[in-house]
């Protein structure tokens, strides 16, 4: 006898748990043919409210870790991820139509950008901060430093890469984030979730809401609680409005990027998401 098949559904990632979405609402997922592959939660205002509350609680543990322990966190995620590489290639392949080396060629690139932005916990703030020349009897430092709460719109176009690229580099200088992931290919980003709750990273670092990045977008756009704002996937979205949104609050905001390839690594991104602290210390005279 044949048996009845259990669609799985998929849930949320907010403060280290998997909720289902308060409103109780559900979307297909879709391979590339049109098949239906499972169920992803359909996100909430009031979802990305607990996840920007999560974000919150979660700042002062994270920011205040030593860069090294936050390199070990994030080269701990490329580990694990390289330990389920076949699941997602199949679900990238499944997602995306493409063929078996294509998405083993992006799972690898993924990986490789967790473990590049890695090495640059530790030595961002020696390439970033700087001794600056004063006249008078002082030292002046400028010390870069975590911005807070990170809300990203993630690239709508891909599946793993672009979530990563717009992911990590807010990790790295001591942010928490709140990730809008891709509504058509989400697959990927909750099993990412899946390796972030077994790896080491804290509960409320990281927080991926699934659904219409239309919808939620507005919300975190406004949040008073919301430090900047990562537009890299909403190009197609009314993004000025969200702009002058974030404007009430000064949150800081990137624009959106558009290509194959959006994010793409570099030491812009992670100081994108820090403030710079100058201090200043009289010179001893002896």
């Amino acid at each position: 006898m044949s048996r009845l098949a259990v669609p799985k559904t998929y849930k949320l990632y907010i403060g280290g748990k998997f909720p289902r979405s308060e409103s109780g609402r559900v979307y297909e997922i879709l391979d590339a043919s049109g098949g239906f592959l499972a169920n992803a939660a359909q996100a909430s205002r009031k979802d990305a409210r607990d996840a920007v509350v999560a974000a919150r609680n979660a700042v002062s543990g994270w920011s205040n870790a030593t860069g090294y322990n936050r390199g070990q966190v994030l080269y701990r995620i490329a580990e694990l991820l390289e330990g389920r590489r076949a699941q997602f290639i199949d679900e990238i392949v499944a997602s995306e139509g493409v063929s078996p080396s294509v998405a083993g060629s992006q799972v690898d690139e993924a990986i490789d950008r967790w473990i590049w932005y890695a090495g640059w916990a530790d030595k961002y703030t020696q390439v970033a901060g700087n001794a600056n020349a004063v006249s008078g009897p002082y030292f002046n430092i400028s010390v870069p430093e975590a911005t807070g709460v990170v809300a990203i719109i993630a690239p709508q176009d891909s599946s793993l890469i672009g979530f990563v690229s717009a992911v990590a580099p807010a990790l790295v200088a001591g942010n928490t984030v709140v990730v809008v992931a891709s509504q058509r290919l989400p697959l990927s980003a909750i099993s990412l979730a899946e390796v972030l709750a077994t790896s080491d990273v804290p509960g409320g670092v990281v927080n991926i809401l699934t659904g219409s990045p239309a919808e939620i977008a507005p919300w975190l756009a406004s949040h008073a609680d919301v430090n900047a704002l990562d537009l890299v996937g909403a190009s197609d979205l009314d993004w000025i409005s969200l702009q002058i949104a974030a404007a009430e609050t000064l949150m800081r905001v990137l624009p959106p990027e558009s290509g194959p390839d959006a994010a793409l690594p570099s030491l812009a991104r992670i100081t994108a998401f820090t403030e710079t602290k100058t201090v200043w210390h009289t010179k001893s005279l002896i």
